[in-house]
């Protein structure tokens, strides 16, 4: 089942350039495996506020990509940083790593339609 939305993430993006569409998926792809790395050592660290802002920073960016299953998990992750809630904390980052993990292939096939 596809985490992006295609038909939305085309709406979205209709009226930019293709050249910017591109850049906007370059940018994330290269800064996905930091953020996820960032994301885990929060977790390891305990850093409630931490995980707050980089889960909320993530779910930010994931919204432009319209893909809602990726970003609720990073919406639940930001609220267990607000809450200082670590219950399940690592199976949630395994579902977020699962998921996103999709996305960013699916937004590797998507840049091919940018080119």
């Amino acid at each position: 089942m596809p985490i992006i939305e295609k038909d939305r993430f085309q709406e979205n993006f209709q009226y930019f350039d293709k050249e910017v569409v591109l850049d906007i998926i370059n940018i994330f792809l290269e800064e996905y495996p930091l953020r996820m790395n960032t994301i885990k050592t929060n977790i390891d660290q305990k850093d409630f506020d931490q995980l707050r802002f980089n889960a909320h920073s993530l779910k930010g960016v994931v919204a432009n990509f319209i893909a809602p299953d990726v970003q609720n998990v990073a919406r639940t992750m930001e609220m267990k940083g607000t809450n200082k809630d670590f219950s399940d904390i690592d199976e949630l980052y395994s579902e977020l790593k699962e998921k996103a993990d999709v996305m960013v292939k699916e937004l590797s096939e998507l840049k091919k339609n940018y080119t």
